[in-house]
């Protein structure tokens, strides 16, 4: 299954590189412990995929997907978002199934709603023991696809005056895991009457969230300019 993942995303890949028009579909994580994988479920990733799709001309499936993290439905899709604001817990077989997807060739977005990075790291660790998250700098590529954001992550939500931070895991020179901490981009791509966000913080969220589903579907390479 995964050799037949990896292939399918590389085509994916390719057609996206080649002005090509494929159509695939990103997905919202469901997961347990009792944790609000739910926190964004209504419009959230639906914003971001209209914006990439008007502003990247991607053909993103309009509908969000939920998939649970321990089923194989998740090599369905090349991305994947997480977050929330509580616990999460993985069993073994989560474990394994999502260590497998992102060995595959899968991607996982994980946003912290605020309290969950001391539920989210364990689990982590648990399907990538032998990595460690690693702060992404300023200069790394993520930040500078379609839109530039020489500073990194913008701050999107003040719970607390700690900068925000891009955490990485890069297994075999592949950066397989972004992890926003102390910015909320999730909350950012939410329509205006959630949480009244000003029309600039939205737009900040929602072109770096850009820029991450660019950085993935087309590995890094063939940055946008603007």
């Amino acid at each position: 299954m995964i050799k037949k993942t990896i292939f399918t995303f590389l085509i994916l890949f390719s057609c996206f590189a080649y002005g090509q028009t494929p159509t695939y579909q990103i997905a919202l994580v469901k997961y347990g412990g009792g944790g609000d994988w739910y926190a964004n479920l209504e419009t959230s990733l639906p914003n971001l995929i209209g914006f990439c799709n008007s502003n990247l001309k991607t053909n993103i499936n309009p509908e969000q997907a939920i998939v649970e993290v321990g089923n194989p439905d998740i090599f369905n899709y090349p991305f994947v978002h997480l977050t929330g604001h509580g616990n999460v817990v993985f069993n073994a077989q989560e474990t394994e199934n999502l260590r497998n997807y992102l060995i595959g060739g899968g991607f996982i977005h994980i946003s912290d709603n605020y309290g969950m990075d001391k539920f989210i790291r364990p689990q982590i660790k648990k399907v990538f023991p032998e990595l460690d998250f690693v702060e992404l700098p300023f200069s790394h590529p993520i930040y500078h696809q379609k839109f530039d954001f020489p500073n990194g992550l913008p701050k999107i939500h003040e719970h607390e005056s700690n900068a925000p931070k891009g955490f990485g895991l890069i297994y075999e020179g592949r950066l397989v895991c972004f992890y926003d901490y102390e910015c909320d981009l999730g909350d950012g791509w939410e329509s205006f009457d959630i949480h009244k966000d000003s029309p600039e913080t939205r737009q900040k969220a929602l072109k770096m969230g850009a820029n991450i589903i660019q950085f993935v579907l087309m590995g890094g390479e063939n940055v946008v300019k603007k």
